[in-house]
């Protein structure tokens, strides 16, 4: 008997349409809503798991899993406060870093798909992107979720090197203070989130740099400077780093962009043809080996 998570999964899933995920559409749908391999790809999970859940024979998804559903579904608060009732888990705490996005921005990042855009929560954790974005910097999807950190990228010695190529190359010195100076900012309207404490006591025992910064003191926020990534394909690629911020949310929407008709706008259309067909290879193989 289907579970209410899955029938919730399922009801949400026919009401939205490929079209506001970014997906390709084709004449040929026989319905609506989106295909269960759709959801699974949106959300970074295996078909076969997403066919579970909504059956209801896998009856415990994680919240990590619960989260990246509503993010995929774009479901508002309200609905992904359901979802994760129905999965046996709490609601994110009100007061915690919001991991969620609303349907306005994922409809934003759907409809962006020709330019890099990412969008970060405050503490800087990547949460969606687009696929010249993956093709810039890498596919984040071959690294694990926890592993998606911009400050850990910076900061630990230990970070995965898969995802150190999604981090820009040829950034400005400024920009480790400057992160730093944001996600302050962030604890001080975040001060009970266990796991922001977590994270920056993490950065603050294994980093030297990072514990300088922090006692610093400096509150500010991230917004714009001009980057050169060092891609292996095309060459170095300058581009304008914008951060913008989306009303009633404190995700962070950094997008890149270069001049019409310029040598790095040239390098970018070259990616939006090239790199697609790789990072769709390379996401196709992952989902393969992901079980949810």
């Amino acid at each position: 008997m289907t579970s209410a998570f899955g029938a919730a999964v399922r009801a949400w899933r026919d009401r939205l349409s490929a079209a506001d995920t970014g997906l390709p559409t084709t004449a040929r749908r026989r319905a609506a809503g989106l295909r269960r391999e759709e959801l699974a790809s949106l959300a970074g999970l295996s078909v076969d798991y997403v066919v579970r859940l909504e059956q209801g024979r896998a009856r415990n998804p994680s919240a990590h899993v619960v989260a990246a559903l509503a993010r995929a579904l774009q479901l508002d608060n309200a609905e992904r406060d359901h979802l994760y009732r129905t999965a046996g888990l709490l609601p994110p705490a009100a007061g915690d870093v919001s991991t969620h996005i609303p349907p306005g921005v994922a409809r934003i990042v759907a409809r962006l798909g020709d330019v890099p855009l990412a969008v970060f929560s405050a503490d800087w954790t990547l949460l969606t992107w687009t696929p010249l974005w993956a093709s810039l910097f890498g596919d984040p999807a071959v690294v694990a979720p926890e592993e998606r950190n911009l400050l850990r990228v910076l900061f630990l010695p230990g970070a995965s090197p898969a995802w150190r190529r999604v981090a820009p190359d040829g950034v400005s010195p400024a920009l480790p203070a400057a992160l730093v100076a944001d996600l302050r900012t962030t604890a001080a309207a975040h001060p009970h989130d266990r796991r922001l404490a977590a994270l920056v006591a993490a950065l603050h025992s294994a980093s030297r740099d990072f514990a300088a910064l922090w006692d610093s003191g400096a509150v500010a926020a991230h917004e714009s400077e001009r980057k050169t990534v060092a891609h292996p394909a095309v060459g170095p690629v300058t581009l304008d780093c914008d951060v913008l911020t989306a009303h009633g949310s404190d995700l962070r929407v950094v997008v890149y962009t270069a001049p019409a008709g310029s040598p790095d706008a040239d390098k970018l259309d070259l990616l939006r043809v090239t790199g697609a067909t790789a990072i769709n290879d390379q996401g196709t193989a992952l989902r393969r080996r992901t079980v949810g």
